[in-house]
This record gives C-alpha cells, sequence and structure tokens, in this order.
C-alpha cells in the first residue's frame, strides 16, 4: 500500500518518462477507488463527499464541483442519455498545467472520469481535447484501450452493473471551444459559439441531455478525494486553503514550468523558491497570475496567498493559476497589445462588441506602441474596457481580455502617455 500523499496528482508523474501503464498504475494503488466504490456506495453519497471536500473548479472559475454535480437532475427525474464532458481544450495564453495531467498520467485522468460518471450515472464521456495536443490524445486513447481490456470501462464495469463509454475528441483549434456551450456546440458539429443560459448544461446541455463539464484537474482530483477522504483533501491546503493545486509560471525566470503546490501558497514562494527566481539581469514588474485573461498583479504583491478568494481582494483573479510573468525589460505596452492580438483573432464573432471591439483595441494599441498614438487613445480605451466588460458581450472572452487592458491602463498609465508624448516606444 502506498504511502498517503501530500501531493496526490504528480505522483506518478517522472519528468520526461513514458506515463504509467495500467498494470503499473494499478501497482501504485491505482483505480482502488473504483473497486471499493462500483456498486458498493451510492452514487449521491459519493457526490455528498465531493461536495464536503469544497474541491473547487480548476478550469479558472472555481466553482464548487460537488454543487455543479447537485444542479444535475436525477436519473428519475431525467431518464435517457446523461454525460460527463472533460474540457481539455486548454488554449489560455500562458496555460499548460492540464498538459502535464494528460501526458503524465492518463489512468488517473480515465479514474477520476469512472468515478465522476458513476457519481452522476452518466453513461458516455467525452475527453474534448485541444487538437495540437497530439501526444495527450495518444496517450489517452492507449489508456482508454487498456481500461477497456480489464474491464474497466464498458457495460457491467467489474461487475456492478454501471456501464460507461469513453472516448476522446480532438478540438478544431478555436479557443472558444474552452468555454463550455461553444465546446457543446463543436462536439455535436454545430458551429463553436456560446449558447444563451439559462437552461445550463447540467440541465440542457449535450444532445439536449443533462450534461457535466469539468475541467481536467478538477476531475484528477477525485479518486484521491474517493480514497482518502473529504478531510485529508481539505487539510492539503495552507493559508486557509483547501486542497493542492497544479500552478504555474512562464517568462524570463530561471525555472519556467508547472509546479504541485499546497492551494494558498503565496506567489513569491511559487516564483523565487520553486520557478528560481528571475533570470540574471532581469527583474520582475508584474504577473498575470492566471493566464492571459487575468489582471496584472504588482511586484509589491507577490506574498499574497495563490486562492481565488485573495486574488479578489488585489483586483485579479486566480484563473488557471498558471502565471505569465512581466520583466523590466519588457514593455507593458507591446505586451498588453500581444494579448489583445489573440483575443481579437480568436473572437468567434457572435456578438458585435467582441468582434468588432477586439480588433479596435488591438490596432489602438499598436499605433501607440509604434508611437503613431494620439491623447485622446487613452480615454477610448479606457471606455472599451467598460463596453466590452462583463455583461456586455455572450460570454467570458472579451471580458477577459479587458483584465490586462484596465489593469494595464490602471498601473502604466505613464508608460502610455510616455509612448504618446515622445513618439517612440521607451523599451526600443
Amino acid at each position: 500500500m502506498s504511502a498517503i500523499p501530500r501531493l496526490p496528482l504528480t505522483r506518478n508523474i517522472r519528468r520526461g518518462a513514458a506515463p504509467f501503464s495500467r498494470a503499473e498504475y494499478e501497482q501504485a494503488d491505482g483505480y482502488l477507488a473504483v473497486r471499493d466504490t462500483l456498486g458498493k456506495v451510492e452514487p449521491a453519497s459519493l457526490i455528498a463527499l465531493i461536495a464536503a471536500s469544497g474541491l473547487g473548479g480548476c478550469g479558472g472559475g472555481g466553482f464548487p464541483t460537488g454543487r455543479k454535480w447537485q444542479l444535475m437532475p436525477g436519473k428519475d427525474q431525467r431518464p435517457g442519455p446523461r454525460y460527463l464532458l472533460i474540457n481539455a481544450d486548454e488554449m489560455e495564453p500562458g496555460t499548460f498545467k492540464d498538459r502535464l495531467l494528460l501526458e503524465g498520467d492518463p489512468h488517473q485522468m480515465i479514474e477520476g472520469i469512472i468515478l465522476s460518471a458513476y457519481a452522476l450515472q452518466a453513461d458516455h464521456a467525452y475527453i474534448f481535447v485541444r487538437g495540437e495536443y497530439l501526444t495527450a490524445i495518444e496517450r489517452l486513447n492507449h489508456a482508454i484501450a487498456e481500461a477497456e481490456a480489464a474491464g474497466l470501462i464498458g457495460e457491467n464495469i467489474l461487475g456492478s452493473g454501471f456501464d460507461l463509454s469513453v472516448q476522446v475528441h480532438g478540438g478544431a483549434g478555436r479557443y472558444i471551444c474552452g468555454e463550455e456551450t461553444a465546446l457543446l456546440n463543436s462536439l455535436e458539429g454545430r458551429r463553436a459559439i456560446p449558447r444563451s443560459k439559462p437552461p445550463f448544461p447540467q440541465v440542457n446541455g449535450l444532445w439536449g441531455c443533462p450534461t457535466i463539464v469539468n475541467n481536467v484537474e478538477t476531475i484528477c482530483n477525485v479518486p484521491h478525494i474517493v480514497r482518502y477522504g473529504a478531510d485529508w483533501y481539505r487539510g492539503l491546503g495552507v493559508n486557509g486553503a483547501l486542497g493542492t493545486k497544479i500552478y504555474g509560471v512562464s517568462g524570463r525566470v530561471r525555472n519556467p514550468g508547472t509546479f504541485e503546490l499546497p492551494m494558498g501558497t503565496p506567489m513569491r514562494d511559487m516564483i523565487e523558491d520553486h520557478a528560481g527566481g528571475m533570470k540574471d539581469g532581469y527583474r520582475l514588474t508584474a504577473v498575470l497570475p492566471g493566464g492571459a485573461s487575468t489582471a496584472f498583479l504588482m511586484a509589491e504583491n507577490l506574498d499574497v496567498p495563490m486562492t481565488f478568494a485573495d486574488m479578489a481582494k488585489h483586483g485579479t483573479r486566480l484563473g488557471t493559476g498558471t502565471a505569465i510573468v512581466l520583466d523590466d525589460k519588457t514593455c507593458p505596452v507591446g505586451f498588453i497589445a500581444n494579448l489583445q492580438q489573440f483575443f481579437a483573432r480568436e473572437s468567434c464573432g457572435w456578438c458585435a462588441p467582441c468582434r468588432d471591439g477586439l480588433p479596435w483595441v488591438e490596432r489602438t494599441l499598436k499605433s501607440i506602441e509604434a508611437g503613431e498614438g494620439r491623447a485622446t487613445d487613452l480615454d477610448l480605451l479606457l471606455e472599451m474596457t467598460g463596453n466590452l466588460g462583463p455583461g456586455r458581450t455572450f460570454c467570458a472572452l472579451a471580458p477577459g481580455a479587458m483584465a490586462s487592458l484596465q489593469s494595464g491602463l490602471q498601473y502604466f498609465g505613464p508608460v502610455f502617455e510616455q509612448h504618446i508624448a515622445t513618439k517612440a516606444c521607451p523599451w526600443t
């Protein structure tokens, strides 16, 4: 029997080595939670356990997983097909945490799916994977075949009477597919645009049936919570937080990458201790703490614990927990313009503010960066952060894009003004 882990998500991942086979995974106590649960524990009890653990969604929103599952109507209320959909369309700039889990321990993903589907009484599960993650797709398909051969997926799993099919679906390469209802449309073969909500997917999701959409990291936590309990999971965090988190850092740090750490670890500890600090000759100016859709956290606030609540106190979000570092040798205006270019290109075009507003913002920022800006541009950009903010568009793409711009205007206002006054970028 393996020791009770403190860093459960990465305990089987060996950097640079092939992932565990099904046999190796079982030797490390893998699938024990499945064997101890299917046909022996009531699905409702499993949902109650996940709710008691406090597990939050790890895709960026942090919504309580147990609460989301409880919103799905019971099988007696809505007979017919039910779906579990894993959102592995990881395209947020600077975010690569799910790739680590998919490539490094695919059987952990499969075990989490089996247990989650059993709790939800879902008959079918899809893993919607970013199309460029070819290694992850290959390893997941291999793990599914191994699990099917061992009777862990299919009809009457382990004699429990529970049936489940699991299928991998490669995405078509659009950022919008990470929005859960656009993902549903894409999987149905439709144009990937967001749906009106309500109804929510829990009630009316894939092909009109009850559907739960969860992130990769969220579901990978499930086997460990089932195995070791809600209290064990809650005790893993620090600074009042629960569980662990796959955090990450990109930018000019000595050791960029992903790290499983206790939830609530201060940002400074991750950057200076785990990522090795800044490279020689560079100083940290600010951080986007949770990917490109989050607002700047300035260098003087690096001691903030990395939780949803603590980040909100500083006007930003934890998001995916994968930080992008802005250094002192990179122009903030050019940095923000680059982000806006990405979001403008990835707008699905469904609503006018996003479709027409983001390219305008991109062009304006690039003109300022090129020394062609006007003094009135700054007021117009600030106005655009409101016009494209929450509640003004169909989904969160444009509001997410505005987070870096709005906070950038707040913190780097003199830098914008210097570009316009001198008609040049001070960094070039």
